[in-house]
């Protein structure tokens, strides 16, 4: 094998393994993201304040 063919292999390999880490983060990504869209739609994400009443779930003052 000559000087430019083996250049030529490595700089493939190199490239096939930059691709694959590529491929691994964005998959891993949206895995993330469909897990936090079933999460929001299950409503297991932090409960809505939005239709109660003025002064539900604010801070409790116990200090008296």
């Amino acid at each position: 094998m000559d000087m430019m063919a083996m250049v030529s292999t490595m700089l493939a390999a190199q490239q096939g393994a930059l691709q694959s880490n590529i491929a691994a983060t964005l998959t891993k990504q949206n895995m993330d993201m469909e897990k936090s869209t079933v999460l929001t739609l299950l409503g297991a994400a932090q409960p809505s304040l939005a239709n109660v009443g003025p002064g539900v779930g604010g801070n409790l003052n116990v200090t008296a």
